[in-house]
């Protein structure tokens, strides 16, 4: 849903279209991506036509972002630390 929805505004009966859910399912899951602020739908006529709201994205990959480079810092200093250590970590096969 979210990947159509980068694509432009969409219908819940659009959204769920490629589903084999039931609408009340598709619903529900929208509900779930309007608590997060991802979505955002409004009521125009007799349909609900939801968008994407790309400044909760942004929130995200930043978060990602971060846990990321933590990441990748940690196993650099394992990487140095396992390089700095002499053979006694080969196995027996090795030596």
């Amino acid at each position: 849903m979210v990947e159509r929805l980068s694509r432009g505004p969409a219908s819940v009966s659009e959204l769920a279209r490629p589903f084999a859910m039931s609408l009340a399912a598709i619903v529900q899951h929208l509900k779930v991506l309007e608590a997060c602020g991802l979505v955002r739908s409004e009521k125009i006529g007799r349909v609900r036509a939801c968008r994407l709201e790309p400044q909760a994205l942004t929130a995200v990959e930043q978060w990602a972002g971060e846990r990321r480079r933590t990441w990748e810092h940690r196993l650099d200093r394992l990487g140095d630390y396992l390089a700095e250590q002499p053979d006694e970590w080969d196995t027996e096969d090795e030596k």
